[in-house]
């Protein structure tokens, strides 16, 4: 059973409250929210199966790991981690997973069953004991670890330091010269503490509305 977070947690009032707080603090910022309004929550479940489609995430396009986490879900109807580690690889390659995902599926799959691993747990820890105990997982890097931050865990100061589009936006929005990397996105993002989860959320907003207006 999921245990209830100790911990702040971004609810639809708290983004807005956030959204607020960075408007008033940073007119780049300001702008964004003037012209695409407040961004989505962008929640996800916590669990296995958010896991598994984090993992379809890393190095592909979005689109292509929501197919393929459609395709698995149809497949084995809920996924869990004992139907999981009944598909062979063939199933799993035409699914969409590469030999690499396979693997770290696999392997997250069994930590969950043979108790190694809880996710259900993560909630109550802080944000740098979550951190640490998605990434001893293999496969689960920084960018996953934060991202289930963000996303799952809901917490407000979360900051995807590797996520792509959160630099891209970034360099527009700020006017840069360059797309800044993951030391200078720690100083851009310095001055929005303790809302840096919402500044991410910005930002996306940013990057798909810009990116859908031109498409």
């Amino acid at each position: 059973m999921p245990i209830k977070p100790p911990f702040p947690e971004l609810t639809e009032a708290a983004l807005l409250a956030g959204v607020d707080e960075l408007a008033r603090r940073d007119a780049d910022l300001a702008r964004v929210i003037d012209q695409w309004g407040p961004p989505p929550l962008w929640a996800r479940d916590p669990g296995f199966a958010t896991l598994i489609w984090m993992i379809l995430e890393q190095q592909v396009s979005l689109a292509s790991a929501r197919a393929a986490f459609v395709r698995l879900e149809t497949a084995l109807g809920e996924i869990t981690p004992a139907s999981f580690l009944q598909l062979d690889d063939a199933t799993l390659r035409s699914i969409g997973f590469s030999r690499q995902k396979t693997s770290y599926g696999r392997y997250l799959a069994e930590a969950i069953v043979h108790a190694r691993f809880d996710p259900y747990a993560l909630a109550g820890m802080d944000d740098d004991a979550v951190r640490a105990a998605l990434v001893r997982l293999k496969g689960i890097g920084p960018w996953t670890a934060e991202i289930y931050l963000l996303m799952v865990l809901g917490r407000p100061d979360a900051w995807p330091v590797h996520d792509l589009a959160v630099a891209v936006a970034a360099q527009q929005v700020k006017h840069l010269e360059q797309r800044p990397g993951s030391e200078e996105l720690m100083v851009l993002a310095e001055p929005w503490r303790p809302w840096r989860a919402v500044a991410a959320r910005i930002l996306w907003h940013h990057y798909l509305s810009t990116r859908n207006k031109r498409t």
